[in-house]
């Protein structure tokens, strides 16, 4: 019953901000165009208002795209908005079309900045040593996060993503979190696993789960088309590679099931290097505390849309970049592909390129 109760004053307080945004686009219309007709300002208004619940109904590419904008507008408009109002009655309610026309230009400014950071991802390079043996001087690690794989991110980013390791040649590629976006049906529907099964690495591909992998209810199934793809998932589970090296991958806190660091790290060597994939940046002192050298995450998306990376850098220990909390190495990337809106502001798609020296004696 409380559950509904919040849902209902969410959706109260949602439609009343639609409300609020519409008004002050009819009034800018109103005093900017001598041709306006209000009932199909309406109808377009209950459109874009009603199209994040309508996109995840009917999934298609179109409704995706528009009710990612609306959440951008809606988002920025609770900002904007009231810095107008004040303005607006400061100078005695003159300047309407002005003040409409500087919010449109800044709007225009964030689809078409925020689409070119969006889909135009970047490397970014960290350098950390380890003082434990192996049985090689150096290896390079590919960390590519929040690949959200669905109506709008499909092959043709993908094989951004292949192009950047074939050029990189990494020695091994590790992916936590967050492959798919919310259900599986845009993914089989357009063979990404095609593209997927492009990315090589001499050591292997390895993957953990995200919270937008078991949405869908598909977990399951997303196991079997990475196991297609020649990619490992790791779901609490535990490898060694070349004999020196352990990959622990975690499943994703979704997962009430999950198992504690504590568990997962029974009958690891210690003496050797361990590297973790957790989803969610959100268990640093945990795996500090049982011996984990390096703990790859994604989830924060660095906020994905300015201001948004104030609350993740409040909400984590380390939302974004590199962090070290003891003997831990924390790296948590932006992610690759997007979630809701597609676009970035204040943050850019990228791939993280980790380089990971051994100093053992």
């Amino acid at each position: 019953m409380g559950n509904i109760l919040i849902g209902i004053i969410i959706l109260v307080i949602y439609f009343l901000l639609c409300l609020y945004v519409g008004y002050h686009g009819w009034i800018w219309i109103k005093s900017t165009f001598k041709r306006k007709n209000k009932m199909i300002y309406i109808i377009i208004l209950i459109f874009l208002s009603l199209s994040i619940f309508m996109e995840r109904i009917f999934t298609t590419k179109t409704l995706a795209f528009v009710s990612g904008m609306w959440m951008v507008i809606i988002g920025y408009s609770m900002i904007l908005l009231p810095i107008i109002n004040i303005i607006y009655f400061v100078f005695k309610k003159k300047g309407v079309r002005i003040l409409g026309a500087i919010i449109l230009v800044f709007f225009m400014f964030v689809f078409t900045y925020g689409s070119y950071l969006a889909w135009t991802p970047v490397v970014r390079t960290h350098e950390i040593t380890l003082n434990k043996k192996a049985n090689m001087d150096e290896l390079t690690i590919f960390v590519v996060s929040d690949l959200h794989l669905g109506e709008l991110i499909g092959k043709r980013h993908l094989e951004k993503l292949v192009r950047i390791v074939d050029e990189r040649q990494p020695d091994i590629v590790m992916i936590p979190g967050d492959i798919i976006n919310d259900n599986i049906g845009p993914f089989l529907k357009e063979n990404m696993g095609e593209v997927l099964a492009e990315l090589r690495a001499p050591l292997g591909v390895y993957a953990v789960s995200g919270n937008h992998d078991y949405y869908g209810g598909d977990i399951e199934q997303i196991f079997v088309e990475m196991d297609k793809a020649g990619i490992t998932m790791l779901g609490d589970e535990m490898v060694q590679i070349d004999e020196s090296l352990y990959i622990i991958g975690r499943n994703d806190k979704t997962d009430n099931d999950r198992k504690s660091i504590k568990e997962l790290m029974k009958g690891i060597d210690r003496q050797q290097s361990i590297i973790m994939l957790d989803h969610q940046p959100i268990a640093l002192s945990e795996a500090n505390e049982n011996g984990i050298d390096i703990l790859l995450s994604g989830h924060t998306h660095r906020g994905q849309i300015a201001p948004a990376n104030i609350i993740t850098g409040l909400l984590y220990e380390n939302d974004w970049g590199y962090l070290q909390k003891g003997n831990l190495h924390s790296i948590v990337t932006s992610g690759f592909g997007f979630w809701g809106p597609p676009f970035r502001i204040g943050s850019q798609s990228e791939v993280v390129e980790l380089k990971v020296k051994f100093n053992g004696i």
